[in-house]
């Protein structure tokens, strides 16, 4: 990090839970590191698809499926180990709760699993799976989705002499959910809807390049 006094100040991303019913947050998971890199993936959703029915080759079924990748770096020894006193946790436990925090996202809470298991064992027909979190990636101010984690895989590289790992690489796959995947009136749609309407403003912020000038003049 440069230490110039005029650079600006980075945001850095973060994943977001909120409560899916009263929209309270319940946690924030800022990123240490932003990644210098993150990848997406947009699948179309067509009518057509490959039907060939030539009567829908233009219609779409509804927002593209978006995928987003990233991997981000977890490392206590930027400076968290370099003040033991100030950072005890850090010092006791390493970056376990880091990786928790992440990793937890994606468990059942322990509390629904043992009340499962208790309406089971008392003959109750059927079971409620436990609703998740509404999970936000926050990737500036423009750019804030509800997603499902579809994939979190964790490498662990550096251990302290307890074994709690201290430095580790995190790989987080995500799915944006989209109207086609929550209630319409649901506060993830609502996010969603959001992002969709401000990609439609960017849209039109775009200038023309003299080429497209020049297909426009074809095209009349």
């Amino acid at each position: 990090m440069t230490t110039f006094p005029g650079s600006p100040k980075t945001l850095r991303g973060a994943v977001v839970l909120l409560d899916p019913d009263s929209g309270r947050l319940k946690r924030f998971i800022t990123l240490q590191f932003n990644p210098e890199s993150l990848s997406r993936s947009l699948q179309i959703q067509s009518l057509a698809g490959g039907s060939g029915n030539r009567s829908e080759a233009l219609r779409l079924s509804g927002p593209p499926v978006e995928t987003i990748k990233l991997d981000a770096e977890i490392d206590a020894a930027d400076h968290q180990l370099e003040f033991p006193n100030q950072n005890p946790t850090t010092r006791i436990f390493g970056i376990h709760p880091q990786l928790a925090a992440l990793e937890t996202i994606v468990y059942p809470p322990n509390s629904r699993i043992r009340q499962n298991n208790a309406l089971a064992s008392a003959g109750t027909l059927e079971i409620i799976p436990a609703q998740s979190d509404l999970t936000l990636f926050v990737w500036s101010v423009s750019r804030i989705l509800p997603v499902r984690i579809t994939e979190l895989s964790v490498t662990e590289e550096f251990f302290d002499a307890l074994l709690n790992p201290i430095r580790a690489k995190v790989s987080l796959g995500m799915r944006v959910l989209n109207v086609n995947d929550l209630p319409f009136n649901h506060r993830g749609n609502s996010l969603f809807m959001m992002h969709h309407q401000l990609k439609e403003r960017f849209s039109k912020l775009s200038q023309a390049s003299a080429l497209g000038g020049a297909v426009v003049q074809v095209l009349r």
